[in-house]
Protein backbone atom coordinates (compact mmCIF):
# COMPACT_ATOMS: atom_id res chain seq x y z
CA UNK A 1 0.00 0.00 0.00
CA UNK A 2 1.28 3.05 -1.09
CA UNK A 3 1.43 6.05 1.85
CA UNK A 4 0.09 9.58 1.40
CA UNK A 5 2.43 11.98 0.61
CA UNK A 6 2.08 13.57 3.84
CA UNK A 7 2.58 10.53 6.23
CA UNK A 8 4.89 10.71 9.17
CA UNK A 9 7.77 8.93 8.47
CA UNK A 10 7.74 5.70 9.90
CA UNK A 11 11.04 3.60 11.22
CA UNK A 12 11.61 0.07 9.89
CA UNK A 13 9.84 -2.06 13.07
CA UNK A 14 12.63 -3.25 15.26
CA UNK A 15 13.49 -5.32 18.25
CA UNK A 16 15.18 -3.67 21.20
CA UNK A 17 17.23 -5.69 23.78
CA UNK A 18 17.95 -3.29 26.98
CA UNK A 19 20.77 -4.65 29.61
CA UNK A 20 20.57 -2.95 32.81
CA UNK A 21 22.55 -3.00 35.69
CA UNK A 22 22.44 -1.29 39.09
CA UNK A 23 24.71 2.04 38.66
CA UNK A 24 27.61 3.68 39.65
CA UNK A 25 28.79 7.36 39.95
CA UNK A 26 30.07 9.33 37.26
CA UNK A 27 33.56 10.08 38.79
CA UNK A 28 35.49 8.51 41.97
CA UNK A 29 34.79 12.16 44.02
CA UNK A 30 32.53 12.48 46.98
CA UNK A 31 30.04 15.39 44.62
CA UNK A 32 29.86 12.45 42.56
CA UNK A 33 29.12 9.79 44.70
CA UNK A 34 26.59 11.93 46.93
CA UNK A 35 25.09 12.28 43.90
CA UNK A 36 24.48 8.54 43.43
CA UNK A 37 24.01 7.87 46.91
CA UNK A 38 21.05 10.29 46.87
CA UNK A 39 19.38 8.05 44.14
CA UNK A 40 20.35 4.96 45.38
CA UNK A 41 19.48 5.42 48.77
CA UNK A 42 16.19 7.35 48.21
CA UNK A 43 14.90 3.94 46.41
CA UNK A 44 11.95 2.67 48.08
CA UNK A 45 12.66 -0.83 46.98
CA UNK A 46 16.51 -0.76 48.33
CA UNK A 47 15.58 1.18 52.06
CA UNK A 48 12.15 -0.12 53.18
CA UNK A 49 12.61 2.47 56.56
CA UNK A 50 9.42 4.92 56.35
CA UNK A 51 10.58 8.25 54.80
CA UNK A 52 10.15 9.89 57.67
CA UNK A 53 12.29 8.09 59.84
CA UNK A 54 15.47 7.66 57.07
CA UNK A 55 14.94 11.20 55.36
CA UNK A 56 16.61 13.04 58.18
CA UNK A 57 19.11 9.87 58.60
CA UNK A 58 20.21 10.14 54.72
CA UNK A 59 20.69 13.49 54.47
CA UNK A 60 21.71 14.55 57.82
CA UNK A 61 24.40 11.48 58.29
CA UNK A 62 25.11 9.33 55.59
CA UNK A 63 25.31 11.19 52.97
CA UNK A 64 27.71 14.18 55.48
CA UNK A 65 30.19 11.42 55.60
CA UNK A 66 29.75 7.75 53.45
CA UNK A 67 30.44 9.84 50.12
CA UNK A 68 34.31 10.59 51.25
CA UNK A 69 35.30 6.98 52.27
CA UNK A 70 32.99 5.06 49.75
CA UNK A 71 34.99 7.69 46.75
CA UNK A 72 38.83 6.85 47.92
CA UNK A 73 37.06 2.85 47.57
CA UNK A 74 36.05 3.63 43.97
CA UNK A 75 39.41 5.29 42.88
CA UNK A 76 41.21 1.72 44.00
CA UNK A 77 39.28 0.04 41.09
CA UNK A 78 38.36 3.05 38.99
CA UNK A 79 40.10 2.48 35.20
CA UNK A 80 40.94 4.49 31.99
CA UNK A 81 37.44 3.46 30.45
CA UNK A 82 35.78 4.42 34.01
CA UNK A 83 33.61 2.53 36.48
CA UNK A 84 34.28 -1.38 35.82
CA UNK A 85 30.64 -1.95 36.04
CA UNK A 86 29.92 0.82 33.50
CA UNK A 87 32.70 -0.53 31.53
CA UNK A 88 31.69 -4.19 31.40
CA UNK A 89 28.11 -3.66 30.92
CA UNK A 90 29.10 -1.04 27.92
CA UNK A 91 31.26 -4.06 26.45
CA UNK A 92 28.48 -6.69 27.36
CA UNK A 93 26.25 -4.53 25.09
CA UNK A 94 28.82 -4.52 22.31
CA UNK A 95 29.65 -8.17 22.42
CA UNK A 96 26.02 -8.96 21.64
CA UNK A 97 25.11 -6.23 19.05
CA UNK A 98 24.36 -8.05 15.76
CA UNK A 99 23.74 -11.43 17.99
CA UNK A 100 20.32 -11.35 15.92
CA UNK A 101 20.35 -9.91 12.95
CA UNK A 102 20.31 -5.77 11.90
CA UNK A 103 16.57 -5.53 13.10
CA UNK A 104 17.32 -6.13 16.60
CA UNK A 105 19.53 -3.29 18.34
CA UNK A 106 21.15 -3.75 21.82
CA UNK A 107 21.62 -1.37 24.23
CA UNK A 108 22.20 -1.02 28.53
CA UNK A 109 21.64 1.21 30.93
CA UNK A 110 22.04 1.79 34.42
CA UNK A 111 19.17 2.12 37.37
CA UNK A 112 21.08 4.75 38.76
CA UNK A 113 23.19 7.00 37.23
CA UNK A 114 23.75 6.95 33.45
CA UNK A 115 22.69 6.51 31.04
CA UNK A 116 19.27 6.36 32.48
CA UNK A 117 16.51 3.72 31.98
CA UNK A 118 14.10 6.53 31.10
CA UNK A 119 16.61 7.81 28.17
CA UNK A 120 17.50 4.44 26.47
CA UNK A 121 13.89 3.31 26.24
CA UNK A 122 12.65 6.81 24.69
CA UNK A 123 16.00 5.74 22.17
CA UNK A 124 15.24 2.40 21.61
CA UNK A 125 11.54 3.68 20.31
CA UNK A 126 13.23 6.42 18.27
CA UNK A 127 15.00 4.12 16.14
CA UNK A 128 11.52 2.09 15.61
CA UNK A 129 11.88 -0.64 18.49
CA UNK A 130 8.23 -1.64 19.09
CA UNK A 131 9.17 -4.29 21.32
CA UNK A 132 11.70 -4.00 24.02
CA UNK A 133 12.75 -7.13 26.43
CA UNK A 134 14.15 -5.12 29.08
CA UNK A 135 17.05 -7.62 30.83
CA UNK A 136 18.21 -6.51 34.78
CA UNK A 137 21.25 -8.82 34.76
CA UNK A 138 20.56 -10.21 38.21
CA UNK A 139 20.77 -14.02 37.85
CA UNK A 140 18.76 -14.39 41.21
CA UNK A 141 16.08 -12.32 41.66
CA UNK A 142 15.35 -9.26 44.45
CA UNK A 143 13.36 -6.93 44.90
CA UNK A 144 15.95 -4.01 45.38
CA UNK A 145 17.44 -5.16 42.43
CA UNK A 146 15.02 -6.95 40.03
CA UNK A 147 11.61 -5.27 40.94
CA UNK A 148 13.11 -1.85 41.40
CA UNK A 149 14.97 -1.52 37.49
CA UNK A 150 11.47 -3.19 36.48
CA UNK A 151 9.52 -0.38 38.19
CA UNK A 152 10.99 2.26 36.16
CA UNK A 153 10.51 0.75 32.81
CA UNK A 154 6.75 0.60 33.44
CA UNK A 155 7.42 4.03 34.79
CA UNK A 156 8.52 4.83 31.70
CA UNK A 157 5.87 3.55 29.67
CA UNK A 158 2.97 4.75 31.75
CA UNK A 159 4.16 8.29 30.47
CA UNK A 160 4.79 7.69 27.06
CA UNK A 161 1.42 7.86 24.42
CA UNK A 162 2.30 5.14 22.28
CA UNK A 163 4.09 2.38 24.33
CA UNK A 164 6.37 -0.05 23.04
CA UNK A 165 5.64 -3.99 24.07
CA UNK A 166 7.86 -4.77 26.83
CA UNK A 167 9.28 -7.88 28.31
CA UNK A 168 11.03 -8.54 31.25
CA UNK A 169 14.19 -11.07 31.70
CA UNK A 170 12.75 -13.73 33.91
CA UNK A 171 15.49 -14.29 36.98
CA UNK A 172 17.75 -17.33 35.53
CA UNK A 173 19.63 -18.16 38.89
CA UNK A 174 19.05 -21.81 37.97
CA UNK A 175 19.07 -22.29 34.13
CA UNK A 176 21.42 -24.74 32.77
CA UNK A 177 23.04 -22.23 30.87
CA UNK A 178 24.15 -20.13 33.56
CA UNK A 179 25.32 -22.78 35.59
CA UNK A 180 27.22 -24.34 32.64
CA UNK A 181 28.57 -21.06 32.22
CA UNK A 182 29.51 -20.34 35.84
CA UNK A 183 31.33 -23.72 36.29
CA UNK A 184 33.35 -22.93 32.86
CA UNK A 185 34.42 -20.03 34.63
CA UNK A 186 35.26 -21.03 38.11
CA UNK A 187 36.80 -24.23 36.47
CA UNK A 188 39.52 -21.64 34.04
CA UNK A 189 39.76 -19.41 37.24
CA UNK A 190 40.76 -22.36 39.07
CA UNK A 191 43.44 -24.35 36.62
CA UNK A 192 45.14 -20.23 36.89
CA UNK A 193 45.87 -20.68 40.40
CA UNK A 194 49.42 -21.80 42.04
CA UNK A 195 47.45 -23.41 44.74
CA UNK A 196 45.02 -26.41 45.22
CA UNK A 197 41.91 -24.41 47.34
CA UNK A 198 40.56 -26.55 50.41
CA UNK A 199 36.79 -24.30 50.07
CA UNK A 200 35.01 -22.49 46.97
CA UNK A 201 33.21 -19.47 48.54
CA UNK A 202 29.97 -18.23 46.55
CA UNK A 203 29.58 -14.58 48.18
CA UNK A 204 25.79 -13.18 47.30
CA UNK A 205 25.56 -9.61 48.19
CA UNK A 206 23.66 -9.19 51.06
CA UNK A 207 19.76 -8.48 52.10
CA UNK A 208 18.35 -7.47 55.62
CA UNK A 209 16.84 -10.97 56.95
CA UNK A 210 12.89 -9.42 56.96
CA UNK A 211 13.51 -9.89 53.42
CA UNK A 212 12.89 -13.55 53.49
CA UNK A 213 10.06 -13.50 55.88
CA UNK A 214 8.36 -10.52 53.59
CA UNK A 215 8.28 -13.29 50.88
CA UNK A 216 11.72 -12.15 48.68
CA UNK A 217 12.98 -14.95 46.87
CA UNK A 218 16.53 -14.01 46.59
CA UNK A 219 17.73 -16.28 49.60
CA UNK A 220 16.52 -19.18 48.13
CA UNK A 221 17.69 -18.60 44.51
CA UNK A 222 21.18 -18.33 45.88
CA UNK A 223 21.02 -21.17 48.00
CA UNK A 224 20.28 -22.94 44.27
CA UNK A 225 22.75 -21.50 42.62
CA UNK A 226 25.58 -22.26 44.95
CA UNK A 227 23.67 -26.07 45.06
CA UNK A 228 23.38 -26.36 41.19
CA UNK A 229 26.84 -25.06 40.57
CA UNK A 230 28.54 -27.31 43.49
CA UNK A 231 27.05 -30.52 41.46
CA UNK A 232 28.32 -28.84 38.17
CA UNK A 233 31.56 -28.70 39.79
CA UNK A 234 31.96 -31.95 41.77
CA UNK A 235 32.76 -30.52 44.59
CA UNK A 236 30.57 -28.39 47.44
CA UNK A 237 30.41 -24.48 47.47
CA UNK A 238 29.68 -22.87 50.54
CA UNK A 239 27.31 -18.83 50.55
CA UNK A 240 28.59 -15.87 52.40
CA UNK A 241 26.74 -12.78 51.99
CA UNK A 242 28.80 -9.25 51.85
CA UNK A 243 27.63 -5.83 51.60
CA UNK A 244 26.01 -5.05 55.00
CA UNK A 245 24.85 -1.85 55.52
CA UNK A 246 23.30 -0.68 59.00
CA UNK A 247 21.99 -2.15 62.31
CA UNK A 248 19.57 -4.57 60.86
CA UNK A 249 19.73 -8.17 61.30
CA UNK A 250 21.16 -9.61 57.54
CA UNK A 251 21.19 -12.66 55.93
CA UNK A 252 24.02 -15.10 57.40
CA UNK A 253 26.70 -15.93 57.17
CA UNK A 254 28.79 -12.82 56.75
CA UNK A 255 31.20 -12.81 54.01
CA UNK A 256 33.63 -11.10 56.28
CA UNK A 257 33.08 -13.71 59.69
CA UNK A 258 33.51 -16.47 57.18
CA UNK A 259 36.80 -15.33 55.58
CA UNK A 260 38.11 -14.50 58.88
CA UNK A 261 37.24 -18.56 60.28
CA UNK A 262 39.16 -19.86 56.92
CA UNK A 263 41.75 -17.81 57.44
CA UNK A 264 42.09 -18.40 61.14
CA UNK A 265 42.16 -22.18 59.86
CA UNK A 266 44.79 -22.30 57.67
CA UNK A 267 42.39 -23.32 55.16
CA UNK A 268 43.20 -21.83 51.25
CA UNK A 269 40.04 -20.38 49.53
CA UNK A 270 38.58 -19.01 46.33
CA UNK A 271 36.41 -17.05 46.37
CA UNK A 272 34.05 -15.42 43.28
CA UNK A 273 30.63 -13.81 43.68
CA UNK A 274 28.05 -15.55 41.17
CA UNK A 275 25.23 -12.71 41.61
CA UNK A 276 27.33 -9.77 39.59
CA UNK A 277 27.01 -10.32 35.65
CA UNK A 278 30.05 -7.88 35.98
CA UNK A 279 33.02 -7.44 38.73
CA UNK A 280 32.33 -4.11 40.62
CA UNK A 281 33.10 -2.05 43.36
CA UNK A 282 31.78 -4.78 45.71
CA UNK A 283 33.79 -7.19 43.86
CA UNK A 284 37.08 -5.87 43.47
CA UNK A 285 37.06 -3.71 46.57
CA UNK A 286 35.48 -5.11 48.67
CA UNK A 287 36.10 -8.73 48.30
CA UNK A 288 39.88 -8.82 46.26
CA UNK A 289 40.84 -5.92 48.61
CA UNK A 290 39.25 -5.79 51.75
CA UNK A 291 37.95 -9.75 51.64
CA UNK A 292 41.60 -10.47 50.87
CA UNK A 293 42.90 -8.09 54.14
CA UNK A 294 40.16 -9.50 56.58
CA UNK A 295 41.43 -13.42 55.12
CA UNK A 296 45.33 -12.49 55.27
CA UNK A 297 44.67 -10.86 59.07
CA UNK A 298 43.30 -13.70 60.55
CA UNK A 299 46.19 -15.83 59.68
CA UNK A 300 45.60 -16.92 56.10
CA UNK A 301 47.84 -17.58 53.53
CA UNK A 302 46.63 -18.95 50.28
CA UNK A 303 43.14 -16.38 48.55
CA UNK A 304 42.04 -16.22 45.21
CA UNK A 305 39.12 -14.18 43.96
CA UNK A 306 38.23 -15.22 40.52
CA UNK A 307 36.15 -12.44 38.19
CA UNK A 308 32.53 -12.84 37.10
CA UNK A 309 31.47 -13.70 33.68
CA UNK A 310 31.88 -9.96 32.67
CA UNK A 311 32.20 -9.78 28.36
CA UNK A 312 34.37 -12.83 28.64
CA UNK A 313 33.25 -15.45 25.70
CA UNK A 314 31.64 -17.36 27.81
CA UNK A 315 29.46 -15.28 29.49
CA UNK A 316 28.77 -13.06 26.35
CA UNK A 317 27.56 -17.07 25.13
CA UNK A 318 25.18 -17.28 27.90
CA UNK A 319 23.77 -14.11 27.58
CA UNK A 320 22.70 -14.93 23.78
CA UNK A 321 21.70 -17.81 24.99
CA UNK A 322 18.74 -16.69 27.42
CA UNK A 323 18.04 -13.58 26.30
CA UNK A 324 17.92 -15.02 22.40
CA UNK A 325 15.16 -17.66 24.13
CA UNK A 326 13.12 -14.36 25.44
CA UNK A 327 13.43 -13.02 21.56
CA UNK A 328 11.30 -15.96 20.63
CA UNK A 329 8.22 -14.89 18.71
CA UNK A 330 9.55 -11.38 18.00
CA UNK A 331 12.55 -12.06 16.04
CA UNK A 332 10.02 -13.73 13.63
CA UNK A 333 8.22 -10.60 13.39
CA UNK A 334 10.85 -8.54 12.83
CA UNK A 335 12.27 -10.06 10.02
Amino acid sequence: MTRPADHPRVAPPRVGVLLVNLGTPDAPEPGAVRRYLAEFLSDRRVVEIPPLLWKPILHGVILRTRPRKSAHAYSQVWTEQGSPLAAITRAQAEALAGSWGDRVIVDHAMRYGRPAIADRIAALVEAGCDRILFAPLYPQYCAATTATANDIAFATLAGMRRQPALRTLPPYHDDPAYIAALAASVREGLARLEFAPDVLLASFHGMPERTLALGDPYHCHCLKTARLLGEALGRPVEVAFQSRFGRAKWLEPATETVLARLGGEGRGVAIFSPGFAADCLETLEEIEIRGRETFRAAGGRDFAYLPCLNAGETGIEMLRTIIGRELTGWLEAAA
